[in-house]
């Protein structure tokens, strides 16, 4: 799976969040993915790629239905454009 950035995403628990962009660890060189949160305060936060694409454990979790732990969302716009 690949993360959009400024794409929308939903966590498996329900908050939607906002990923503003992929940055790189300077001591590391792992993958981050850095989201904002669509409610509250929007705190930015920074998780491990590989952490952020990982599937939802079903076994500490059975009755999530999302399969990922954060999945892109298509939201569509409200405003009628006219042609």
């Amino acid at each position: 799976m690949k993360v959009k950035v400024k794409g929308i995403y939903k966590h498996f628990k329900g908050d939607y969040y906002l990923v503003e962009d992929i940055a790189i660890d300077s001591e590391t060189d792992e993958k981050l993915v850095l989201y904002r949160a669509l409610y509250g305060d929007n705190i930015l936060y920074a998780r491990l790629y590989k952490s952020f694409i990982n599937k939802v454990d079903k076994k500490k979790y059975p009755n999530i239905k999302q399969e990922y732990r954060f999945e892109l969302q298509d939201i569509k716009s409200k405003k009628i454009h006219k042609k």
